[in-house]
């Protein structure tokens, strides 16, 4: 089985669908940051060693050289037939090539290249296409961002279906921030982004199917809730559908209707179509009855599972790191582990971390009042409070850790720790990390000698990628190229993670083999 990866990023999805069984037939990402990374992992070839690469192709640069490229701005590429092209004006193979570029240019170069536009012609280069994956960005469907219905990052889930228009894989997988399922108000009316893109995939003929998910049930140490859409190819979804059970057909039932109303000009409401949600029980027990079962299959992993073996004086690797070596590829003995490079941090910012580590162990009533004081909206603590922060040990920098005996020390100590950052927090061992795990400063390790934000390595390991993944360019950026930029940080909390990614790979697996 095949797939072509759309927004690939630095490679999770692409990962896991291999160890699914699916084959990379052709991939396509906007950054060129993300890009060096999925060329080192993927596709095995180093871009800073080379001049000119043999799999990764250029749509629309404004330089000449691979150099100047790794660094350029994605959001200024030139306009198509402007710039700098691999492709433009010639008849490149793009079998087994990662093509960096805009989809929408992307798109433009296969309705109006001749040689293109006969090679992804309901097919890719003559060969059926069993899968079109991808993650579009949407920042304006995350409830963290600007959610505006004109907003250009909104156009993105639909140049994937116009991609998908033109090859017609069997099956369609597009995944997405959970965010896209709230609706938002603009102009006194309600949008719902995802039942728009849901209508768009029924227009150009697939049944669609959307979900909510949560990464934590399919082995991912980390509770991440994502939006998942699966397409089935009308004619694929008839060959299958006589191989359905029960539940299957309930799962489909609300899609063929969103179809049948689509082909017929009817307006169709929100309220008529479904997303199945993990968080239903009702949902979730129709769900493990269909061959979506692999989504919610596997027990919960910790952080400390993930992350506890590179302590100083670990015991071991846990199962946990054991399965994604061994999924993804075994770890070189002599390469080591890479990527886990220690953050420097002051004594100051030390101090804040080990006493986020210590708000973990009280009450909510009392962390809220801990935090008010280093929000500054509060300038004393409670005695019922004071009683239970006291019989903690504190960090006083240059390695010394102490109890406060007095509530004025402790409140000026707090005070010294002023901060505006709001989303700081030391992460559970014991339990999965939180959702949103792409800001390196956000959160810091629980263990007591490690008063540091976490790795990338850590991080990756949150995310399920295994140890030989070695993620590349810049670790981190700032300021304007924020904008821009896609550092090692945000590389891996943009991805898709590879066991979520390998668990939806079998899902389909299991569906396109119905019909076998």
């Amino acid at each position: 089985m095949n797939h072509i990866e759309l927004f690939a990023g630095c490679g999770g999805l692409s990962i896991g669908m291999e160890a699914a069984g699916f084959k990379l037939l052709m991939a396509n990402e906007l950054s060129p940051m993300a890009a060096e990374t999925f060329s080192f992992n993927i596709l095995k070839e180093n871009l800073r060693e080379i001049e000119t690469p043999e799999n990764v192709v250029w749509l629309s640069s404004a330089h000449s050289t691979l150099e100047n490229r790794l660094r350029e701005n994605p959001f200024t590429y030139p306009d198509l037939g402007s710039g700098v092209s691999d492709l433009v004006g010639g008849q490149v193979d793009l079998n087994g090539k990662l093509v960096v570029a805009n989809i929408a240019h992307f798109n433009q170069l296969l309705a109006e290249d001749k040689y293109y536009n006969k090679n992804f012609d309901g097919s890719f280069y003559g060969e059926e296409v069993d899968v079109v994956s991808g993650g579009p960005p949407c920042q304006s469907f995350s409830m963290a961002g600007l959610r505006k219905k004109d907003c250009d990052k909104n156009t993105l889930p639909f140049e994937f279906c116009n991609f998908v228009e033109r090859v017609k894989p069997k099956l369609v997988l597009l995944e997405n921030v959970s965010g896209i399922l709230r609706a938002f108000t603009q102009d006194g009316e309600k949008h719902y982004a995802w039942f728009e893109v849901a209508k768009a995939f029924a227009l150009i003929g697939y049944i669609p199917v959307c979900l909510h998910v949560n990464a934590r049930y399919a082995g991912v140490p980390q509770n991440r809730p994502r939006f998942i859409l699966i397409g089935i190819r009308e004619n694929e979804f008839e060959r299958l559908r006589p191989n359905f059970n029960t539940a299957e057909n309930q799962l489909f039932a609300p899609s063929l209707l969103l179809r049948e109303r689509m082909l017929s000009n009817q307006l169709v409401e929100v309220g008529e179509y479904v997303c199945f949600d993990y968080q239903k029980e009702t949902h979730l027990t129709l769900l493990h009855e269909t061959f979506l079962k692999e989504l919610f299959s596997c027990p919960e992993v910790t952080v400390a599972e993930a992350i506890g073996d590179l302590l100083p004086n670990s015991k071991g690797v846990s199962e946990y790191v054991q399965s994604l070596n061994h999924r993804y590829g075994f770890l070189d003995p002599n390469n080591g582990i890479t990527n886990n490079e220690l953050r420097n941090h002051g004594d100051f910012v030390k101090m804040r971390f080990r006493l986020y580590q210590l708000l973990n162990m009280t009450n909510k009533a009392v962390r809220t009042q801990v935090l008010k004081v280093l929000r500054g909206k509060e300038t004393f603590i409670y005695a019922e409070a004071w009683a239970e922060l006291s019989k903690f040990k504190y960090y006083l920098g240059d390695g010394h850790f102490a109890q406060f005996t007095n509530l004025d020390d402790f409140i000026s100590y707090l005070e010294k720790l002023k901060t505006k950052k709001h989303s700081q927090k030391a992460l559970l061992a014991d339990e999965p990390a939180p959702a949103a795990l792409s800001i390196p400063d956000d959160f810091c390790h629980y263990d007591e000698s490690q008063l540091r934000t976490l790795t990338i390595r850590e991080m990756a390991r949150i995310q399920s990628f295994p140890d030989m993944f070695c993620f590349r360019s810049k670790v981190t950026t700032g300021g304007k190229q924020r904008q821009y930029e896609v550092p090692q940080y945000t590389q891996v909390g943009n991805a898709v993670p590879p066991n979520l990614g390998y668990k939806l790979g079998q899902s389909l697996r299991l569906l396109l083999e119905r019909g076998s």
